[in-house]
């Protein structure tokens, strides 16, 4: 019995190192990504006179891919996107571009400050918002010596999180002892 019991208990711990094993080379080597972001100008209160569009701007971290989606009723009202001047002056002289769908989705796709205002006069309402456009992280140097010698494609690459990498494999290696098992 004792030959069994000795023998399974070895069984187990194989099992346990080769699991542990696998789980810290998979979650080193697996990178997470972020994917873009919808930000709705207004949230629940949309495109409309009477919102502060300032705190609402605020409040949201915008980065490069992200999207800004406008929500408002087509007849009613529009977006344009501005310079500096236009957005300070409120005219649509020299827009960058302009959407009367009621459903907008705007992509993000430099790092700048962005200029939207409501062209119908609703601008001096307080129908215009400024959103700064962060860049994304840069991904680890493997990461990029990786994409240089791949194909180029049109898609940006994903944004990596090494560090969050680097903890879950913290993690996996140190839980043996925290079990009682000693290391790896």
């Amino acid at each position: 019995m004792s030959t069994r019991s000795s023998s399974a208990t070895a069984h187990r711990l194989i099992l346990y190192c080769s699991s542990s094993i696998f789980a810290l080379i998979f979650f080193s080597i697996a990178p997470t990504t972020t994917t873009a972001t919808d930000h709705i100008v207004g949230a629940n209160k949309g495109w409309n006179p009477g919102v502060n569009y300032t705190l609402w701007a605020n409040n949201q971290t915008f980065y490069v891919n992200d999207l800004i989606s406008f929500r408002y009723q087509k007849t009613q009202y529009n977006v344009f996107m501005v310079n500096q001047s236009g957005y300070d002056n409120c005219t649509t002289v020299g827009a960058l571009g302009n959407w009367s769908s009621g459903k907008d989705f705007i992509l993000l796709d430099k790092a700048k400050r962005y200029y939207f205002i409501c062209g119908n006069g609703q601008c001096f309402n307080g129908m215009k918002v400024s959103v700064l456009v962060h860049p994304l992280h840069s991904p680890p140097s493997a990461a990029i010596a990786a994409n240089d010698t791949s194909s180029k494609s049109s898609a940006p690459p994903p944004v990596l999180h090494t560090g969050l990498v680097s903890l879950r494999a913290l993690f996996v290696a140190v839980l043996p002892i925290w079990l009682g098992m000693g290391w790896i």
